[in-house]
């Protein structure tokens, strides 16, 4: 037996999603909630255009799950969503449809559909990151005879010093850095997980000069010209001015997409060049898994020669390891 269509209206349970379940239940980040509010803005604005209904007047048997579906392949055939943009949405729309089997039994069914569309799966790609000449090109182009400069320069700075996430670095205070003997910078990632970086002399020097000429009336420690937060846009778009700069005299970067996302994944490849473990990086990137650091082992080229360096060629003998002393020997046997 078919049960009937739920008639109940989307907009309560919308307002108790993001008013209460998220933020009060859940304590998700803000940067979470954004997300998720975009994705159904998105939903909503496609309901309306594709088949005239208004977002007020929608009930949950509006949008089931060939609805949903639909949806995630407008935004990417439409707006050139990538696979994990499309499954970042389904994540949004599944999370509050858990919600709706918990609060409206009317709509099990509904719910229960739109919970069994399955992620898209997507190409594995190897990490981009910059080589230390590419990086000291991009560092070298902010102009620190003007405010602006300064400000620039210190920011990738930091960027390229801790390694931290664009939504981050603008939401860090000015109280969330710490002078000493090893400077800190306090960061709060992820899952409301928090971690501290140390800082390179420089840094500290660099960011302690912004400060002062920043002013004590501006709480965040890297604002736009009017005193206000910057936004993720206006760091993209200082990096892409750096990079612009910095092409005539290292023409590489030409041939690479270079984000603030980059620049973190830069980060965590000199790290791993130069000797530190894998399980620090983890920590110094803020990652909750092992597993998303190892893209990093699987990017490194020069590693992968050293492992193969150690390799005899195809068609030669095997040569056996013999120990080249008496004792040796003794300690291996036992």
């Amino acid at each position: 037996m078919i049960a009937p269509p739920s008639t109940s209206m989307v907009s309560p349970f919308l307002q108790y999603f993001f008013a209460e379940h998220l933020i009060v239940h859940r304590r998700v980040s803000p940067e979470t909630v954004a997300s998720y509010r975009d994705t159904f803005r998105l939903l909503l604005e496609f309901l309306q255009s594709s088949v005239g209904l208004e977002p007020s007047r929608l009930t949950l048997s509006d949008i089931q799950a060939p609805v949903i579906l639909r949806f995630l392949d407008s935004i990417e055939q439409n707006r050139g969503n990538c696979a994990r943009t499309r499954n970042a949405r389904l994540a949004a729309i599944r999370s509050f449809f858990r919600l709706v089997a918990l609060r409206d039994p009317a709509s099990v069914d509904v719910a229960t559909r739109v919970l069994a569309i399955p992620v898209k799966r997507w190409d594995h790609r190897l990490v981009g990151y910059l080589t230390r000449p590419e990086i000291d090109a991009i560092l070298a182009t902010p102009d620190t005879k003007t405010w602006t400069g300064r400000r620039d320069h210190a920011l990738l700075l930091t960027l390229y010093n801790t390694g931290a996430r664009v939504s981050e670095m603008v939401s860090v205070q000015r109280d969330q850095l710490s002078y000493g003997a090893t400077s800190l910078l306090h960061l709060i990632g992820k899952g409301r997980k928090e971690r501290s970086v140390p800082l390179w002399p420089k840094t500290a020097r660099i960011l302690r000069g912004w400060l002062a000429d920043a002013g004590e009336n501006r709480p965040r420690l890297f604002t736009n010209a009017r005193g206000g937060p910057l936004s993720r846009d206006g760091v993209t778009y200082i990096l892409q001015q750096a990079v612009k700069r910095a092409l005539p005299n290292c023409p590489s970067l030409a041939a690479k997409q270079i984000s603030p996302h980059v620049i973190r994944h830069t980060t965590a490849m000199h790290l791993l060049q130069s000797g530190v473990d894998i399980t620090v990086i983890a920590l110094w990137l803020g990652h909750e898994s092992l597993e998303t650091t190892h893209i990093y082992i699987e990017a490194d080229l020069q590693m992968k020669q050293k492992a193969l360096e150690k390799v005899e060629p195809a068609g030669q003998a095997f040569r056996h390891f013999t120990p080249p002393d008496d004792l040796l020997a003794f300690l291996s046997a036992l």
